[in-house]
């Protein structure tokens, strides 16, 4: 061999043996006539013929004979020499070793030695290390598999990160769909090139634009996409899956929806993409939802909105004793008519309500007192509940119905003048008469008085009269 060849080949072994990686010189060539005799016995399909013979899969791993390694695999497998490493292979190759290798026979079935495939080897102190392994026959060696190059580059670092991302990715997901209030991940890219298109053709002015051109906003509720919704979401909507409501978005927002996102839309014009409201969205199956909405671009999307999201909270409840507790504040709770304090405030806005002329009706239950020293507490509250359903009933719209007293009430009405006032009257006697019919016990009586004014300066004297007329109502009853 000339001094030049010789120089190559101790540049080949100096690259082998400093290679950043790990290298393995094998010898298949007992795995190859292994197959050989195979085929000569007439095996036609190697992968059904292990799964009948699995002693094949440990026969054709005792034919591989590793004759080398460079000093990266010691290195990575945390072996002192040679020697020691190849006498302790076994232990390198434990685990789901025979799984694999099984699944390269068959690939090798076909000829063809070149192969890649990730897998879990472990160091000689029981380290696992991951790994990415290749294999390819030598040049001059295709047809013998005498000398086999194998590489393997250690993943065990990737492997991790890719665990920890898919754990971050777990948790992440397991928060958005556990979430106990409705996300949505929405894309408003849409929007965004809807926006970009205006200012092309020089509108600075959206609020302006959206006077003149109104459905600009059904243009923008189009063009957003829902990417995704929390299993929170299809609760709240009673929606049986996703694609159940992403198909019926439009039952969800109702004809409110254009209102409210007119007003998001102006704060999207200036960039403002954190926002929240209140507002009403509707089951599939028609319930009205009082929510609270938040909105807030996603991090990494700010300049392309195309992630999201949006929260909703069910506020239905906390709506209903806002609305109960109003209700507490303004009405009588026994006869569910309006209290003392909300008909004085009514009185003080007769001036802006604007009538010419407004009355007044001033009525007080007869026989309350007796009713409770003979039958007790609870037929005499019946008989202001009573007293209460047959005013209520007799109002108008534009009326306002309280009880003042404990066995007083009042009318207040605008815009009626005296005639308007004495039928109303007439009105109250006649469901009195009908609500007597319909209940035992002590009958319901109630002595009133009206008074009428067209300056609403003067409503407290208009008030005094009607209270002084009442009392004669009630003096003629006792005659």
């Amino acid at each position: 061999m000339s001094d030049h060849g010789s120089a190559a080949i101790d540049d080949y072994r100096g690259v082998f043996a400093a290679a950043p990686v790990s290298l393995w010189i094998e010898d298949y060539s007992g795995i190859r006539a292994l197959l050989d005799r195979l085929r000569a016995t007439g095996v036609a399909d190697l992968e059904p013929h292990l799964r009948a013979h699995p002693e094949l899969v440990d026969e054709a791993m005792a034919q591989l004979r590793v004759l080398d390694v460079n000093d990266y695999t010691l290195q990575l497998f945390k072996a002192e020499t040679k020697p020691q490493f190849l006498s302790r292979l076994t232990d390198v190759f434990r685990g789901d070793m025979r799984e694999h290798f099984a699944a390269e026979l068959v690939q090798m079935w076909g000829g063809d030695l070149r192969f890649e495939t990730e897998g879990v080897n472990y160091a000689l102190d029981g380290t696992p290390v991951d790994i990415l392994l290749r294999r390819c026959a030598l040049p001059g060696h295709e047809q013998s598999w005498s000398r086999v190059l194998v590489s393997i580059i250690d993943i065990s670092e990737r492997k991790r990160a890719a665990l920890a991302l898919a754990a971050s990715e777990a948790y992440a997901r397991g928060l958005f769909e556990h979430s106990p209030v409705s996300l949505w991940v929405e894309d408003y890219t849409g929007i965004r090139a809807l926006f970009g298109a205006l200012r092309a053709q020089g509108i600075d002015d959206l609020a302006r634009h959206l006077r003149t051109h109104p459905e600009f906003v059904n243009q923008c509720i189009k063009s957003i996409r829902v990417v995704d919704v929390n299993q929170r979401t299809l609760n709240l909507f009673r929606a049986a899956t996703k694609e159940d409501l992403f198909a019926r978005l439009d039952h969800v927002f109702g004809a409110e929806m254009s209102a409210h996102f007119a007003e998001e839309l102006l704060d999207m014009w200036t960039g403002r993409m954190v926002y929240e409201c209140e507002g009403i969205n509707y089951t599939l199956t028609g319930e009205a939802v009082d929510i609270h909405l938040q909105r807030s671009v996603l991090p990494g999307h700010e300049e392309t909105w195309a992630r999201v999201l949006i929260s909703i909270t069910d506020i239905s409840a906390r709506k209903k004793a806002e609305a109960y507790m109003q209700f507490l504040g303004t009405h009588d709770v026994l006869t569910g008519l309006h209290n003392r304090a909300y008909f004085d405030e009514a009185v003080q806005r007769l001036g802006a309500a604007g009538y010419d002329v407004n009355s007044i009706i001033i009525a007080d239950l007869n026989g309350l007192k007796a009713a409770n020293d003979e039958f007790g507490h609870t037929t005499g509250d019946a008989l202001i509940r009573r007293a209460g359903e047959v005013l209520k009933k007799a109002v108008g719209e534009t009326d306002v119905a309280a009880r003042i007293g404990g066995d007083e009430f009042a009318l207040l009405l605008r815009g009626v003048d005296e005639r308007g006032a004495a039928q109303l009257i007439e009105r109250i006697r006649k469901f009195i008469s009908v609500n007597n019919q319909f209940y035992q016990g002590p009958p319901l009586s109630i002595s009133l008085g009206a008074a009428t004014t067209r300056d609403v300066a003067n409503f407290a004297r208009a008030q005094k009269e009607a209270d002084e007329r009442m009392y004669q109502d009630k003096g003629s009853r006792r005659r």
